[in-house]
């Protein structure tokens, strides 16, 4: 660390000036120059570049579990905590994101409740098109969540209307 800070400095100050202020020996720093790497450090470079990649490509989002699970695929033997100690020596951090929650009723509101005029009694109908029921819910896709609504007869047990959209809204049950 002190050698690689004298080599990044030796253009603007004194090599054996920074040697003597940082208490290393001149002939350590010029043996630490010319001293090509081991291949200790160069696997553990070649790891470091690997798990950035792997954490770039989670969109940020891995953290060193699964980084360690996604490298041993391709076939590195690496244990968790070095893969930890190497995110945290790059400052590279997961994104924990929380569980998306869907809200489809809010009951705390002052508008007026309609009245349920089935009562869970669904078996009311004699013909076709006299009784229609709603629902929303929600599709998890790649692309986000998708509110469908729809209306079903409950003589024909059929789908009468449904329409997709991004929001939850009025006009999304009324299009249905």
């Amino acid at each position: 660390m002190k050698f690689k800070f004298i080599d990044d400095h030796r253009s603007t100050f004194r090599v054996e000036k920074m040697c003597s202020v940082l208490g290393v020996s001149r002939s350590g720093y010029y043996k630490w120059r010319t001293t090509p790497p081991s291949e200790r450090k160069k696997r553990r470079e070649a790891l470091a570049k690997e798990v950035e990649t792997e954490y770039l490509e989670s969109d940020r989002n891995y953290g060193s579990p699964k980084i360690t699970e996604e490298l041993r695929k391709k076939g590195f033997k690496v244990a968790v905590k070095t893969v930890g100690r190497i995110m945290k020596k790059m400052g590279l951090r997961s994104q924990a994101i929380g569980k998306f929650k869907v809200q489809t009723t809010d009951s705390n509101h002052s508008h007026p409740i309609a009245p349920n005029w089935l009562n869970q009694h669904f078996d009311v109908c004699t013909r076709p098109n006299q009784v229609w029921v709603t629902d929303i819910t929600y599709i998890h896709t790649r692309q986000g969540n998708l509110y469908l609504a729809s209306v079903l007869d409950l003589f024909t047990r059929k789908i009468v209307g449904w329409q997709l959209g991004n929001r939850m809204t009025v006009e999304l049950t009324l299009d249905a």
